[in-house]
């Protein structure tokens, strides 16, 4: 797995309601025991949990994550700082969020202009 600071562009979010802890371990270029931690550590993160305790994160959940991923890892906060950035109204301003919604919005634009031209059976 690549260090976080060299993994920059991270993958864009599916189209789905819900995604296990792999999926956004995966997504938000992290290890499950870190989003764990985190969980403890950030309010703000509140994954559904559901029988046998399983997460189940939604698609605020891992803009959320990516966010904190990306003041300690890209911008070098430590846990207590990214904690009261992220429940300042800073955080509404922080341009890294637009760019994670951004390129999502393009790569479900993308796909979307693929399935128009995509040929008709």
């Amino acid at each position: 797995m690549l260090e976080p600071s060299h993994n920059n562009e991270l993958p864009a979010i599916p189209g789905k309601r819900y995604f296990t802890i792999g999926e956004v371990a995966e997504l938000c270029a992290v290890k499950a025991h870190v989003l764990r931690y985190w969980e403890q550590e950030f309010p703000q993160l509140s994954p559904v949990k559901r029988r046998g305790n399983r997460r189940y994160y939604q698609r605020s959940d891992v803009i959320t994550i990516r966010q904190i991923r990306s003041l300690l890892y890209d911008q070098g906060y430590t846990i207590g700082g990214a904690k009261q950035k992220l429940s300042s109204h800073e955080v509404k301003d922080d341009t890294s969020q637009y760019k994670q919604l951004i390129r999502q919005m393009i790569s479900e634009l993308e796909e979307v202009l693929e399935a128009l031209n995509a040929p008709l059976h």
